[in-house]
C-alpha cells in the first residue's frame, strides 16, 4: 500500500468517525425528544438511528447505541443504558445491513428501506419486551408494547423519506 493510499484510508476512517460523532450526538437529542409512558419514553431517536443506518453503513451502530445509552443516562433510567446500548445498536447494524441492498436496486429502495425500518423496530420492540419480562414480569412489559410500535411506526415514517430527501455526496 503506498503512502497516498494509505493517507486516503486514514482521511476516510476519520471522515466515518466524525460522521459517527455527529450521529450519536443527532441520536441522543432525537432521544431526548421524549413523551413519558408508564414504564419509559417514547423519542424521535429512531427514526434518527435508520436515517444514520442508511447513510452510514453497518458503522450505525455505534451512534445508536451511544446516542440511546447516553439518552437512558440523561433521563435517569440506568436500568435500560446497557439493554438499549445491545437494541439500538442492533437496530443501526440491522436497518444498514437491509439499506445496503436499497443502494445496489434503486427500483426496490422504497421497499428495501420501509423493510429496513421494519425489521429494525421489530428488534426494539421484541427486545425491550425481552429485557422487561426479565426485569417486571409479562403484564408490566405488555404495557409498553403498544408505545414501542407507537414509536416505531413514527420513525419509520420520519425517516424513510427523509433518506430520499436528504442528498449526501457518496464517496467509495
Amino acid at each position: 500500500m503506498s503512502d497516498n493510499e494509505r493517507n486516503n484510508k486514514t482521511k476516510s476512517n476519520l471522515r466515518l468517525i466524525a460522521i459517527c460523532g455527529i450521529f450519536a450526538a443527532l441520536v441522543f437529542i432525537g432521544t431526548e425528544l421524549r413523551i413519558p409512558t408508564a414504564i419509559g419514553y417514547m423519542n424521535l431517536g429512531d427514526a434518527v438511528i435508520l436515517v444514520a443506518s442508511y447513510f452510514i453503513g453497518p458503522a450505525a451502530f455505534f451512534p445508536a447505541a451511544i446516542g440511546s445509552a447516553l439518552g437512558d443516562l440523561i433521563a435517569g433510567y440506568p436500568v435500560y443504558i446497557a439493554p438499549t446500548f445491545v437494541i439500538k445498536g442492533l437496530m443501526g447494524l440491522a436497518a444498514s445491513l437491509i439499506m445496503a441492498r436499497s443502494h445496489v436496486r434503486n427500483v426496490t429502495g422504497l421497499l428495501m428501506r420501509l423493510a429496513a425500518g421494519v425489521v429494525a423496530e421489530l428488534i426494539m420492540v421484541g427486545g425491550y419486551f425481552a429485557f422487561e419480562v426479565f426485569m417486571y414480569g409479562k403484564e408490566a412489559a405488555a404495557g409498553s408494547v403498544a408505545f414501542n410500535f407507537i414509536q416505531a411506526g413514527v420513525a419509520v415514517v420520519i425517516a424513510v423519506p427523509l433518506t430520499f430527501a436528504i442528498k449526501v455526496r457518496r464517496q467509495k
